[in-house]
């Protein structure tokens, strides 16, 4: 892991984040400033593109990837790094949503993007701090039993890396009075998203595929028989477009943009805690996220801090100070930490979907898209992608039963989808407060 920049001089184009200034890798590839040719033009750098293009590259596929700031520069490279199972929405509300046949395919694949990481990470020798690991906290004893609830039902879809913890047991590795309990997947985990990022792209280039950076593209043509992709200085001619710009695509393809919201979430990073006082937070270094719709997450890194994170601010907003947002949230948890400096602060927007569920699909023949993560991005993305990449190369089986799913718009449309989110977290915050 690279020595960590004062936070005033991150290297640019990525935020000032923790993230960016412990970054393996700070120099930009050079932007597309010709005319190319390829079997498939990604547009988009986070997990979703990265993952769909190593897929293809894998495969042999000639691939280029547009992203129009850097790797990772959005949600990918900014989140809070925890490799969670799972969907946004339950396995229990895609039944009710979607069907039986729909909850089980999900449920056959939610480990896999986990998985997909974790080879990555080996084959390639990605140098990105992993740790196996991560823990659901229970707040109140009703959000105890929907744990033990959501442990039964992953049972049943096969799923058996799930243990519950009762107050003692979950403060055997969480420092805090905070919880009731809580259930540990031992089969997730956490890591550096942008060093990540940063190696998937390093991989696409090793299997043959091309990567630019700084190419935000401007408008794509299409034919009957191809795509046009045109930057700002250069225009890729492709059989195939995958569009993964997810919550930061803008301008290029309308129809998408009314699909989701973006959303943002805030994140900081004390200052180094040194290495005992770290563990005595956090003993056994998972890392948590917590039971409410509004919820806290949070890790040590690998240089002694912990890295906290959590609200929300619906259409992309962002509170006026990051840190004083996220101090009382960090000190209720942990009130040994009163007062202790928070060095990195910053947010990033992730995309939402009203159903919760990540959509995928095709635009017209050839144009492809994923997007919607609705904050669980870092496993659903990474198996997106490699479906995606399925699908492209004629294997649409899995690709089919996803994009099946029915589209949900957000109530009232563009104009309303705000107030009414803010009206649901409202209310669900309130039955958080009341422990129902």
């Amino acid at each position: 892991m690279s020595t960590p920049q004062p936070p005033d001089s991150g290297s640019p184009p990525h935020v000032a984040s923790w993230y960016a200034a412990t970054a393996n890798r700070t120099s930009l590839r050079p932007a597309l400033n010709r005319d190319a040719r390829a079997e498939v033009c990604v547009v988009g750098g986070g997990f979703s593109g990265l993952s769909t293009a190593l897929a293809l590259a894998e495969r042999g596929v000639d691939v280029v990837l547009l992203e129009a700031q850097a790797i990772g520069w959005g949600a990918s490279g900014r989140n809070g790094g925890q490799v969670v199972n799972g969907l946004n929405a339950g396995l229990e509300r895609i039944e009710r949503r979607f069907g039986r046949e729909a909850a089980d395919f999900v449920g056959r694949h939610v480990q896999e993007g986990g998985r997909i990481i974790s080879e990555r990470i080996e084959r390639y020798r990605i140098d990105c701090d992993y740790q196996a690991g991560n823990l659901y906290a229970a707040c109140t004893w009703a959000q105890l039993a929907e744990l033990k609830a959501k442990q039964a039902l992953w049972r049943h879809h096969g799923m058996d890396d799930h243990e519950l913890l009762d107050a003692d047991g979950i403060r055997r590795h969480v420092a805090s009075d905070f919880y009731v309990g809580g259930m540990i997947d031992h089969s997730g985990g956490h890591l550096h998203p942008l060093n990540l990022a940063l190696g998937e792209a390093d991989a696409i280039e090793q299997q043959g595929g091309r990567v630019f950076e700084a190419s935000p593209v401007t408008r794509i043509e299409s034919t009957d028989h191809e795509h046009r992709i045109h930057t700002e200085g250069g225009c890729v001619s492709a059989r195939h477009v995958v569009l993964c710009g997810n919550a930061y695509m803008v301008g290029v393809a309308p129809e998408l943009e009314n699909r989701i919201m973006p959303v943002s979430t805030q994140i900081v990073t004390t200052e180094p805690l040194g290495e005992d006082r770290a563990r005595a937070l956090l003993p056994t270094h998972l890392c948590v996220e917590d039971a409410r719709y509004v919820l806290d997450y949070y890790r040590l890194t690998a240089d002694h801090r912990l890295l906290f994170g959590g609200g929300i601010g619906y259409g992309g907003t962002d509170p006026s100070d990051i840190r004083a947002r996220l101090r009382g949230n960090l000190e209720k948890v942990f009130p040994q930490l009163r007062g202790v400096g928070l060095e990195y602060a910053w947010s990033g927007n992730f995309a939402l979907s009203f159903s919760r569920v990540p959509q995928l699909g095709r635009l017209r023949d050839g144009v492809w898209f994923a997007h919607g993560y609705s904050g669980h991005g870092v496993t659903g993305s990474h198996l997106f992608g490699v479906i995606l990449a399925e699908a492209i190369t004629g294997d649409a089986k899995r690709f089919d039963v996803l994009a099946a799913l029915p589209y949900q718009p957000f109530p009232g449309g563009r104009a309303l989808r705000v107030p009414y989110s803010m009206a649901g977290a409202w209310w669900y915050g309130l039955r958080d407060r009341l422990g129902v």
